[in-house]
């Protein structure tokens, strides 16, 4: 188990994430319960999710199959209601451990991994929810659909290959206020017909809820700075 003091160090962190979220959500008239924090335990080990779950965490998000598959089926052995995340790139060779392992993947971003997830989710009959990401800010070197064909990618992720999406994921650029992107991918989803807004992290977060976030992601602000 983690030690006593960081134990406490998340919980507390945690404690104060949950107000701020409620604060941000009251501020626009919209209930906190709205709003599932995705605790981001990437590089954390286990003894660090040991301690949010004790504190009462049970949304978690990984960037890595390979690093959620050495933490969490031990984890969720212990706490069945544990939800899993996918947050970072998927290859399309790991759908099939992916499917088998997360909850919610929020990184669908492409036609090819789309087909290998709908065929992957009909061989195991699991269907994990999906947010399709949208690169917000056009960058070259992210991943995520452009702004413009967001809308015909999850008519083929939907309408064509069944695949249960359910809402929409960005990750604005560095160096830009956050958000124009946060609004612009509300603007989006609501043109799809999509409920869900995956925004904000440790920095933004309060932004994301007032602009409609219904999942932020939030990561160093629980667990502490990345070695």
């Amino acid at each position: 188990m983690s030690s006593e003091p960081a134990a406490q160090a998340i919980a507390a962190s945690l404690a104060e994430i949950r107000t701020r979220i409620e604060r941000a959500a009251e501020a626009v008239g919209r209930p906190a319960g709205e709003v599932t924090l995705v605790a981001v335990s990437k590089t954390f080990g286990a003894e660090a999710v040991a301690a949010a779950i004790a504190a009462g965490q049970r949304v978690f998000g990984e960037n890595r199959v390979q690093e959620a598959q050495g933490k969490f089926p031990e984890l969720r052995a212990r706490h069945p209601d544990l939800e899993l995340h996918l947050i970072g790139p998927l290859q399309s060779n790991k759908t099939a451990e992916a499917v088998a392992l997360f909850d919610v993947i929020q990184t669908l971003d492409r036609e090819k991994l789309a087909r290998a997830l709908a065929r992957e989710m009909a061989r195991q009959g699991r269907r994990p929810r999906c947010f399709v990401q949208v690169n917000t800010g056009e960058e070259p070197q992210k991943a995520g659909v452009a702004p413009a064909e967001a809308a015909a990618f999850v008519r083929l992720c939907r309408d064509e290959l069944g695949l249960p999406v359910e809402g929409l994921m960005c990750i604005p650029p560095l160096e830009d206020a956050p958000a124009p992107h946060f609004g612009l991918l509300r603007g989006l989803a609501a043109d799809c017909g999509l409920a869900g807004l995956s925004m904000g992290m440790s920095a933004d977060f309060e932004a994301a809820v007032q602009l409609g976030a219904t999942h932020v992601r939030v990561g160093s602000a629980i667990f502490g700075s990345r070695s």
